[in-house]
């Protein structure tokens, strides 16, 4: 069996909703499921990044503005797919993490329907990362509903105006959103306030596979802290600073500054931005190892390397299809291709899903 957890449905033309300029593949629902069985792939879950608005950046169109009505007019339709296919079709429910109360309220209500196994967010929503204290209430939800939360990126990811051409906007805004939004998620400490926490980064993560080092060493930045004679005691044995991690900075910052010995002109003491408190008490390489992966992208170096950073049990099987639908025999290839056991492969493809989307399939 294979599940695909990352696939796009939008309504078609003529079935009440405002149409963007869109792939006409995100609409052939019929099609979808019929191309996907010949690849051999049984159960998609679908969701909308952009609930039902645009994912190409469109002048005057903010995602973000719509009102709760359209939103529950678009789930709906997905419902009426998923109970046309109810083998083939599982759905996210799409929210705006900003988006307030009464938005949280009936992402919640939308979620007990049937078929709906999970929520989907942007990595950044106009310019803001997660990070923000304004998602608290949305990832307090989702610790408390106990689904798991398909961090996508946005269809105007952060930076994307410095590129001009959408289709790098496409590759590689999206690409770098899903990576700062999803450490920012780490840094700002969600996953630590909420260890039960599913999310998944979509476009196999970004380049996530790259940074659990680099992230240490900012979480602990030996480099500024350290004095004549050498570093603060636990700095560069594999710990933070004392106090950085608690939520305080390390001992003498914020106070006078240190001066050499027998007088002189004073050290200048640590820089400002070791003054604030931070969010998680451990490396973030261990909160990073909390997040799952999809195997949404063409590299075949790039799932390797979430594989052998992050886990066979933190790899699930996605397309991202539709938009793109074809070649998928060259995505589920690429798994079956893996130097890796079967059973692992297995889990890849559909294990891993059963698991963490409690699918009884």
């Amino acid at each position: 069996m294979i599940i695909d957890i990352h696939g796009h449905i939008s309504p078609p033309p003529g079935a009440g909703f405002k149409k963007y300029p869109s792939p006409p593949s995100l609409w052939d629902v019929d099609g979808m499921v019929e191309t996907k069985a010949k690849a051999g792939i049984d159960l998609t879950i679908v969701g909308s990044p952009v609930g039902a608005g645009a994912m190409m950046p469109i002048p005057g169109v903010d995602n973000y503005e719509q009102p709760l009505s359209l939103i529950q007019a678009y789930h709906d339709w997905v419902g009426e797919q998923i109970a046309k296919y109810p083998k083939n079709l599982k759905a996210y429910v799409y929210a705006n993490p900003f988006g307030g109360d009464e938005m949280l309220a009936q992402t919640a209500e939308t979620l007990k329907h049937d078929g709906y196994v999970g929520l989907i967010v942007n990595t950044s929503v106009n310019d803001e990362y997660l990070a923000s204290e304004t998602a608290g209430e949305f990832f307090a939800m989702a610790a408390e509903l106990d689904v798991p939360v398909m961090l996508h990126p946005p269809a105007k990811p952060v930076g994307s105006d410095s590129l001009a051409d959408y289709r790098l906007i496409e590759v590689l805004g999206r690409f770098c959103d899903v990576t700062v939004g999803m450490v920012s998620i780490v840094w700002a400490g969600w996953l630590e306030k909420y260890p039960n926490l599913k999310l998944i980064a979509a476009a196999g993560g970004g380049a996530l596979s790259l940074l659990p080092s680099r992230l240490d060493i900012a979480f602990a930045p030996a480099h500024w802290l350290a004095a004549p004679g050498g570093p603060p005691p636990g700095v560069g044995a594999g710990g933070p600073p004392p106090g950085v991690g608690a939520g305080g900075p390390p001992p003498g910052v914020g106070g006078p500054p240190g001066g050499p010995p027998g007088g002189g002109d004073a050290a200048p003491g640590p820089p400002p931005f070791l003054k604030q408190g931070m969010n998680i008490t451990r490396p973030p390489s261990e909160f990073l190892k909390l997040v799952s992966l999809d195997t949404a992208s063409p590299s075949k170096v790039a799932l390797a390397a979430n594989i052998e950073v992050y886990g066979v049990a933190n790899v699930m099987f996605g397309t991202d299809a539709p938009p793109l639908m074809s070649p998928l025999e060259s995505l589920v290839d690429q798994v079956n291709e893996l130097s890796i056991s079967d059973e692992d492969k297995q889990l890849i493809l559909s294990g891993n899903a059963q698991r963490v989307f409690k699918l009884d399939v």
